[in-house]
């Protein structure tokens, strides 16, 4: 049997992925599925998470850093994050809390370096400096092609009676969501210590389970603590 330092050891989770994907729907099913294990989790997102950072989440988002180039925009996730890592991420892990956040530094590395072509160098000084030895113990990727993933988002919004505007990202053209696409493939392959990278063309309950088996097998104690 394990330790109970073992068995209470905190993780850190991260949800990353393209747009539509449905990260934040399994965000919140991850946490009740931990919580129903007695799990104490905390759920956050990026960027966000704090106050000063869902301050830089929303001059983003609404397009105000456009114009200031994709450098600028790594350069203003990575201060939200040094903020959320200290405030929130840090502090959680610490008082034994699990951490899931729907999305983190792979998402600066996708968007802004891979696909927005910021120099790798820049990149990795920002994460280096950010993560503070913060990196997760694990990443879910969820991958879908972005055309049907954009016709989820139209048909819920559909169905919601909601009418689509679309954020600083979401307006992209699909070519740019495309190498987006590849741009988290390519996270996947070279972190497969890290990263487990799940089909999100899937009914929402069946991406569920996928995920909680995904996570079940890279932490052992959860089966432990469940049969004891």
């Amino acid at each position: 049997m394990f330790e109970a330092s073992q068995q209470r050891r905190a993780r850190f989770i991260t949800f990353e992925g393209g747009e539509g994907v449905g990260k934040s729907t399994q965000v919140k099913r991850l946490l009740a599925r931990l919580e129903s294990r007695s799990i104490t989790a905390v759920r956050t997102r990026e960027p966000g998470g704090t106050p000063r950072a869902e301050a830089i989440r929303s001059f983003i988002l609404q397009g105000r850093s456009e114009s200031w180039g994709a450098g600028a925009e790594a350069i203003l996730f990575a201060a939200a994050r040094l903020d959320h890592v200290k405030e929130l991420v840090e502090p959680s892990l610490a008082a034994g809390k699990w951490v899931i956040s729907d999305r983190f530094h792979d998402s600066t590395r996708a968007y802004q370096g891979l696909t927005g072509g910021v120099d790798d160098t820049l990149i990795s000084a920002l994460e280096t400096l950010a993560l503070d030895d913060h990196t997760p113990d694990m990443t879910v990727v969820l991958d879908m092609d972005p055309e049907i993933a954009f016709q989820r988002v139209e048909q819920r919004a559909l169905e919601d009676g909601l009418v689509l505007t679309g954020d600083r990202f979401e307006k992209e053209d699909i070519a740019w969501h495309k190498r987006l696409r590849d741009g988290f493939l390519e996270i996947a392959r070279a972190n497969p210590e890290r990263c487990v990278l799940i089909s999100a063309d899937q009914e929402v309950d069946s991406l569920e389970v996928a995920i909680w088996n995904a996570v079940q097998a890279r932490f052992p104690e959860l089966h432990i603590e469940h049969e004891a």
